[in-house]
């Protein structure tokens, strides 16, 4: 049994509120994705409400800004989901839906296999990633270190290009 798991945070402030029609085609594609991540090799959690999304969770007073946490079995496997299959079309429209951040807005980390992270915890991980640049404590697939156990520096992992910039 694997001793660690990956987690990601993702987080965005939106143009508009989730009911509103600005984000009708981000909405609209929610349940699909979100059931082709629970089917895809290598997923273990997400966190999601009643709803059966994270949209509605709020983690700070701005009703725009939305989190996407998540846990796999494996940095491979969460690559695999990201970058080639049907979520880097959702990803390649992010401009229309969300407000270009500022500064990094994804931070990938490791945990122990059965931790199921906060977002709390996962925010933390973010403020570390700004702080400090990638480290084995957050970082991202450009610069992703191995598991705790293995030691090394850290690797890039190519993601496509037209989905991880903004201009």
């Amino acid at each position: 049994m694997a001793q660690w798991h990956i987690a990601q945070l993702n987080v965005g402030r939106t143009v508009a509120l989730p009911g509103e029609s600005a984000l009708a085609g981000f909405m609209a594609r929610l349940d699909e994705i979100n059931a082709l991540a629970e089917a895809s090799p290598g997923f273990v959690w997400r966190l999601q409400n009643d709803s059966g999304n994270a949209t509605d969770i709020r983690v700070s007073d701005d009703p725009y800004f939305l989190v996407n946490l998540s846990v796999w079995a494996s940095v491979e496997a969460l690559f695999e989901f990201v970058y080639r299959t049907v979520h880097t079309q959702v990803m390649a429209r992010r401009r229309e839906w969300f407000e270009q951040p500022a500064e990094a807005y994804q931070v990938l980390w490791w945990v122990p296999a059965g931790h199921v992270p906060t977002v709390q915890e996962a925010l933390e991980r973010l403020a570390h990633l700004r702080l400090h640049g990638p480290t084995p404590k957050a970082f991202t697939f450009k610069s992703r270190y191995p598991q705790p156990d293995e030691g090394g520096g850290p690797q890039d992992m190519y993601p496509e290009p037209y989905c991880i910039g903004w201009n």
